[in-house]
């Protein structure tokens, strides 16, 4: 599986917002910079976290965005999936009932042991990230100051 950069940009962003004082909005134009990012681009990510009410953005000269609920309250999976979406990377297409080694229709009657296993292994997956809070990484992360 292979997740886009703007995943991690997210994820980076989240936490440099959460660790902001509180009530602080940080400017797209400052989270951009703090990570060397391009800013038009990061603006589409921020907009998903805010449509999937992760973010609040605070229109102005003073705006920029927050978080929408406190750190402990967003896990990477609410991140992961405003950005990516929660459909399973997997789709199985039915091959067992094509090509010149099809299986019988009667013999497809349950799901596919494979793409059982696919399922089961995205469900965990998403289970993983549902148990980390943006607070919870944030401790992991460690900060860098700079000025």
């Amino acid at each position: 599986m292979k997740l886009s950069e703007g995943v991690e940009w997210g994820l980076h962003c989240a936490l440099l917002i959460a660790r902001a004082p509180n009530g602080t909005a940080l400017p797209r134009r400052l989270l951009a910079e703090r990570h060397g990012l391009p800013e038009a681009y990061l603006a589409k990510h921020l907009q998903a976290l805010v449509r999937a009410g992760l973010l609040q953005a605070a229109p102005g000269p003073t705006g920029g965005f927050r978080l929408a609920r406190s750190a402990n309250q967003i896990t990477v999976l609410d991140i992961v999936e405003a950005i990516e979406g929660s459909d399973s990377p997997f789709v199985c297409q039915e091959i067992r009932q094509r090509g010149t080694g099809a299986a019988p229709p009667e013999a497809c009657r349950r799901p596919c042991a494979i793409a059982s296993v696919m399922v089961q292994a995205h469900q965990a997956w998403r289970e993983s990230l549902r148990t980390v809070t943006l607070d919870q990484l944030d401790r992991r992360v460690p900060q860098i100051n700079r000025e």
